[in-house]
């Protein structure tokens, strides 16, 4: 089994889910509900995400290939995305945009949380889903690292849901400053994964 792989999804896939800035929006979405309800709200939610970014992990290439978009091609256009989402993260504009999803939906006495704002586009949103498939194609049609591929996104809904269930404490934890300031971290990291997408991309495409 690639190693190198496995760490590279992991915290590829860590750093765009963010699950520790999850936590105050799951706080905000699922306020007044009692703590069974917020548990099911939690495992519903990673179970959608798993499987939106399980399927972008088995037939995201292939629907690529069916729109006559190259790997390459995606990989750039992905970076782009994951690039404007780390500098999202950084100026703080995604936790804005995040909570107030979450008390829109209040607002609006959605009743499928764990679907929205949760899971989407929470958990499994654009850069997740074009992390997943850009992940994917480095696996190269390897079964085994498919099936890697997925449990990694198995893990990573795993830690959503322990912050979910502990959400509350954790944002006492933290406090507003700690979680604002591992947002912007997480957020230069995000960026330089995403550079990094955009020059493996644009040195594929010279390539050919």
């Amino acid at each position: 089994m690639d190693t190198d792989y496995l760490v590279s999804a992991f915290v590829t896939l860590l750093v765009v889910v963010e699950p520790l800035g999850l936590a105050p929006v799951f706080v905000s979405a699922t306020s007044g509900l009692d703590a069974a309800t917020q548990r099911a709200i939690a495992f519903r939610a990673s179970v959608y995400a798993l499987a939106i970014l399980a399927g972008s992990a088995l037939v995201g290439q292939r629907l690529l290939a069916a729109m006559g978009i190259s790997l390459p091609a995606f990989r750039i256009a992905g970076g782009l995305l994951l690039f404007s989402i780390g500098s999202e993260m950084v100026f703080g504009v995604r936790l804005q945009r995040d909570s107030r999803a979450a008390e829109k939906a209040l607002a609006e006495h959605v009743h499928n949380i764990a679907a929205y704002p949760l899971a989407i586009p929470l958990m499994a949103g654009p850069g997740a889903i074009t992390a997943t498939v850009l992940l994917a194609g480095d696996a190269h049609g390897n079964v085994a690292l498919l099936a890697s591929l997925i449990g990694v996104v198995a893990a990573i809904m795993a830690i959503c849901v322990i912050f979910c269930l502990i959400a509350g404490r954790v944002a006492q934890f933290f406090g507003t400053a700690a979680n604002l300031v591992l947002t912007r971290l997480l957020g230069v990291l995000l960026a330089a994964l995403a550079v990094q997408f955009v020059a493996d991309g644009a040195g594929a495409l010279l390539a050919k």
